[in-house]
């Protein structure tokens, strides 16, 4: 796997006075870092709200269960989605760091604006009543204040960062998305034990001063860091380049004559994939560095489409798990353990294991070629998805096992679901992790902040999908005997019949993406 050139065919980068980049002043290991502070500080704000959520939105302002957990679920798909918007910023008209710091403050000011909100009885429904259109104005402005902002900063974060390490070293741009990548579970550990303590015993509204000091410390955190950061120059929209080319080899699909002097001409070889773009180059207001672009685009978008199933299995975590864990044993002496703090188990080992694969790497380092490593983006990608399809499996025993012990009067401990909490944290590690990496590595540079976005975007058409999955399952079973999935009695459902369709959709799912991964 080699690292892309820009459109120049060079990567250039500059300094905060506008001055070419000096290696040993700007970007390293040094720069790096402090993008992994900030995801440390940044992604403990967004899971906390992400929890914390739902018992300001029934407490306080008196949605149901249901309305608030849509609301919340809604929340986190937007998020994920709006990085697309955040990576076409970044890489159309800012720097990565001026968009980061632009969405950075659009959040902040959504938490403040919910945090007034939260302490201002004013801005508050009467009891039992429901808000008013004010009211609700303020809450869900607050709200998606902080999904706009939340977008903005998970498109360009890890590319900012990666744009510290030497380009001239797989190895090292590797090295940096394990460590985000640490850095990310560091703040899911923490938001998942500290925060959830906070929120439990000191009560929800302190999640939302938390947020507050944590986000800005995080601001402030990152625009130090300016004097010593390397820049890249936005290039302009992407989006519109690759419709450029897309509406020049349309126009020029039948013209078939001189296509292979043009490639010499141009120094562009003619390439397997997607030679009909080569048409684009009749044209001459397009280039072949454009058509390269759009190529290479195109050929990351089945390696991201393979991997929506693996984030639909994700969203269970925080859906139907949570469910199962409230209705079991969650007592461990005379404390009771709130669900979600089973991901520690996950976090624990992901936060063992990325150190382990460093020191594995680095000690293999001089055995192998720079480009060809232990554990490839593309084959952790494929590991992780094998696992999102085990851990359905695992679901679906236990869930089997914990319907089997209800009917005969026995309640099972909360740590059976820790099996498919561990497989599923351990999938998402190799998943994300991976497609972090690769989609960075394999971008052009011009639109890495965008590639890099469709990582996240994946989580967000998981999550959606599970929602339409859940809708289609109920509608059929319902027509046959009674929903899967319906009612307000776990016991009485069959999730365990869900959890093995899961498992079936992700083993074929697992089939199609090692099919365009061995294609690519």
């Amino acid at each position: 796997m080699e690292t892309k050139e820009g459109n120049s065919g060079i990567e250039e980068y500059f300094d905060w006075k506008g001055k070419k980049a000096d290696p040993k002043k700007h970007g390293g290991m040094r720069a790096a870092s402090l993008a992994c502070v900030v995801e440390v500080l940044e992604n403990l704000v967004f899971l906390s709200n992400a929890t914390n959520f739902v018992a300001y939105f029934t407490k306080t302002m008196h949605y149901t269960i249901s309305e608030s957990a849509n609301m919340v679920t809604n929340f986190i798909g937007t998020s994920f989605l709006l990085t697309i918007f955040g990576g076409f910023i970044g890489d159309s008209f800012f720097t990565r760091f001026r968009t980061f710091v632009v969405f950075c403050i659009i959040e902040l000011l959504g938490m403040i604006l919910l945090t007034v909100q939260a302490h201002d009885t004013r801005l508050q429904p009467a009891v039992q009543e429901k808000p008013s259109s004010s009211q609700a104005a303020v809450l869900f402005s607050g709200l998606y204040a902080i999904a706009t902002g939340v977008g903005g900063i998970k498109a360009t974060l890890p590319a900012h960062g990666a744009d510290q390490s030497d380009h001239s070293k797989q190895r090292s741009i590797s090295s940096f998305f394990n460590w985000f990548f640490f850095s990310l579970c560091i703040g899911g550990l923490l938001s998942s034990t500290i925060m959830v303590w906070i929120e439990e015993n000191r009560g929800w509204n302190w999640s939302f001063k938390i947020s507050v000091v944590v986000l800005g410390v995080a601001l402030c955190i990152f625009i130090a860091g300016f004097p010593i950061y390397r820049f890249k120059r936005p290039g302009g929209s992407p989006i519109t380049r690759i419709l450029k080319v897309f509406a020049s080899a349309s126009r020029n699909r039948k013209v078939s004559s001189g296509l292979e002097l043009i490639n010499d001409e141009v120094g562009e070889r003619s390439h397997k994939k997607f030679r009909f773009l080569d048409k684009a180059l009749f044209d001459d207001t397009i280039s072949a560095v454009q058509v390269k672009e759009t190529r290479t685009f195109l050929g990351l978008l089945p390696i991201f489409a393979s991997t929506i199933m693996m984030n639909c299995c994700l969203a269970q975590l925080q859906t139907f798990s949570v469910e199962q864990g409230s209705i079991m044993n969650r007592k461990l002496n005379n404390f009771q353990i709130p669900t979600q703090s089973l991901t520690v188990f996950p976090l624990i080992v992901v936060l063992a294991s990325i150190p382990l694969f460093e020191h594995l790497a680095n000690s293999y380092k001089n055995k192998m070629s720079e480009n060809h490593y232990i554990l490839d983006p593309l084959k952790r990608i494929g590991l992780g998805l094998a696992l999102a399809s085990a851990s359905m499996a695992v679901a679906a025993i236990i869930e089997f096992k914990r319907r089997e012990a209800a009917e005969n009067g026995h309640t099972l401990s909360v740590f059976w679901l820790g099996g498919q909490y561990l497989l599923l944290g351990v999938s998402d590690m190799l998943t994300l992790e991976g497609m972090l990496e690769f989609f960075y590595s394999e971008a052009p540079d011009s639109m890495r902040s965008f590639c890099t976005a469709l990582s996240w975007c994946s989580t967000s058409m998981g999550y959606f999908l599970s929602s339409v999955l859940v809708s289609i399952i109920n509608s059929i079973t319902g027509k046959l005997d009674h929903e899967w999935l319906g009612g307000h009695n776990l016991n009485h459902n069959r999730l365990d019949l869900f959890y093995t369709i899961l498992c079936i959709l992700n083993f074929l799912n697992l089939l199609n993406y090692i099919y365009w991964a061995k294609k690519y």
